[in-house]
């Protein structure tokens, strides 16, 4: 009985138990806006590793969304081993800001978690940026574009991360592309698919053939331009879908999606193959 109760005492000091639940932590403060971020951690941490992380930022246009987009998958993700965040940014409706705005606040949430990385016990060199639409652009900014820091930012902390998972991004800011009536010329400095370069991230697009706002023509551009800069690009077109094809709402492509995210992640070695979990 003794020897079983220092067994327990000792796993207890280094592990800690959450029900793949949420954390509400404040990263940034602009005036009297406050910005918050949600943490979902696997239900045992072993408090002596490091683990990947990833990163959701929630469509909407850059006018208006939900962090809650992205709960399901921050479910899924935790459960497979993965520190999750969903992070609220500055958005038209709410705080009457601009899009330049919502890729400040994306740069300052990541360089938060970096900074953090001890207390959240994650491997900074396998952060994961993730998003949809409109966040799938902050996703990709945060990897591409050098304008637009907040000027309270740690600058020696770098907001790059290693890997992006895109599901139907407005990567196209420029003339044609979405965003550019409110963007304009600031789009040469603002659109990912025009500051492509070396050492892009590995990443992955997950599209629909339908899309109204992401033309199949511009992602496979943007997969051509990856190719000649040497950095990986998977894209995964679903025939017939169109915007927003794989929100939790529609749930036989959430399921889809889900599955080719997790294998992207799995050939980067940021996930185990092994063990599979039911997607629920």
């Amino acid at each position: 009985m003794y020897r079983k109760h220092i067994l327990t005492f000792l796993i207890s000091v280094i592990t800690y138990t959450y029900s793949y639940s949420q954390k509400k932590i404040l990263y940034k403060q602009i005036d009297s806006t406050k910005l918050f971020m949600e943490v979902y951690h696997p239900e045992l941490i072993d408090t002596t590793k490091q683990y990947p992380a990833m990163v959701f930022f929630f469509g909407g246009g850059w006018i208006n969304g939900s962090i809650k987009q992205f709960e399901p998958h921050a479910n899924h993700f935790s459960r497979r081993g993965m520190i999750c965040f969903l992070v609220d940014y500055r958005v038209n409706e709410r705080q009457q800001t601009s899009p330049f705005e919502s890729l400040k606040d994306a740069k300052s949430a990541i360089r938060y978690i970096k900074e953090q990385a001890d207390k959240f016990h994650i491997d900074t060199s396998k952060i994961v940026a993730a998003g949809g639409s409109a966040g799938g652009h902050l996703a990709a900014a945060t990897a591409l574009i050098d304008s637009y820091n907040e000027n309270t930012d740690n600058m020696l902390v770098s907001c790059v991360p290693n890997a992006l998972v895109l599901f139907n991004p407005v990567f196209d800011n420029g003339p044609g592309g979405y965003g550019y009536d409110r963007i304009g010329a600031a789009y040469k400095e603002f659109s990912p698919l025009h500051n492509l370069k070396k050492g892009a991230p590995p990443t992955i697009v997950l599209l629909g053939t339908n899309d109204r706002l992401i033309p199949v023509e511009t992602a496979k551009y943007y997969g051509k331009v990856m190719k000649k800069v040497g950095s990986k690009f998977d894209l995964k077109l679903h025939e017939g879908e169109g915007h927003g094809f794989f929100n939790y709402k529609n749930f036989e492509y959430y399921k889809k999606t889900l599955i080719e995210a997790d294998k992207f992640l799995v050939s980067l070695g940021y996930l185990k193959a092994e063990p599979i979990i039911k997607i629920e």
